[in-house]
């Protein structure tokens, strides 16, 4: 019996490739999402994830057809930039409901089946930026550190009902997240030029970073894993980065970050 993956934000970037690759590995795989998305071989709900009747009517459509749930991909998310002082809160808000609260959704909506189930696995997608928060990126990289706190909790809170959790962090990606954050410039002028600065660099980062394909490929392998570790980063420097994180100085790792992305 093939296994049946639920996805989020599977129309665009990393989301429609893992859609793509873990469909040809022979997974039945769902994705949500509010655009429209004709991926061969998978099935697309319509459905906004910051919407609880619109989480609760896309799960029950799956069980209704497949009776199962046995792997979870919180994959929706998107970007704000700007200088945390000048940021509406509108907009920090927003940022939250998409990138944390709508996976902790997904998740209290799934688990009861994976639990009455006896197994299950749910991959959250996180950032680099959780590990190493980035200037003029705060509400962004406070999303993504509340995703690898709730990962950790929540793993050991379902992990007596053979429910496996973790959070992947993957670093500079080439993907249309890049044009889609949106930038506030507000403040700019106060803070001598930096925040247009700030985010110039991590943009033109992004452009040159990783592949979707990559990162897709190395979801795929995390759902075929027998077990799996809490937190993952990707590539060689990314997971050093995220090494640095824990062994430097908070003092001294802050002002490196400072000179790359805040000067």
């Amino acid at each position: 019996m093939k296994k049946v993956v639920v996805m989020t934000g599977g129309s665009s970037g990393i989301g429609l490739q893992t859609a793509a690759a873990l469909r040809d590995a022979g997974y039945r795989v769902y994705e949500i999402s509010r655009r429209p998305s004709e991926i061969p071989g998978v099935q697309h709900i319509s459905g906004d994830v910051t919407l609880e009747e619109s989480v609760r009517s896309a799960v029950a459509a799956v069980m209704e057809a497949e009776g199962r749930i046995d792997i979870l991909i919180n994959n929706a998310g998107f970007g704000i930039s700007g200088a945390a002082e000048y940021t509406d809160m509108d907009d920090a808000r927003r940022q939250f409901d998409v990138n944390f609260f709508s996976m902790a959704r997904m998740c209290a909506e799934v688990l009861p089946h994976m639990r009455k189930a006896g197994q299950g696995r749910i991959l959250n997608l996180s950032s680099v930026a959780a590990a190493i928060p980035i200037p003029f990126q705060t509400f962004y990289s406070v999303s993504k550190a509340a995703v690898n706190a709730y990962t950790l909790a929540l793993g050991n809170e379902v992990r007596p009902y053979g429910i496996s959790v973790c959070a992947v962090m993957p670093g500079d990606i080439r993907t249309g997240f890049t044009a889609a954050r949106k930038k506030a410039n507000a403040g700019d002028a106060e803070y001598g030029g930096r925040v247009s600065r700030s985010v110039e660099k991590m943009e033109q980062d992004e452009k040159n970073g990783m592949e979707p394909a990559a990162v897709a490929r190395f979801l795929c392998r995390l759902v075929g894993k027998k077990s799996v570790k809490p937190l993952y980063s990707l590539r060689t420097d990314y997971r050093f980065f995220v090494l640095l994180s824990r062994i430097l100085p908070v003092r001294l790792l802050n002002w490196l970050v400072y000179q790359l992305y805040a000067r």
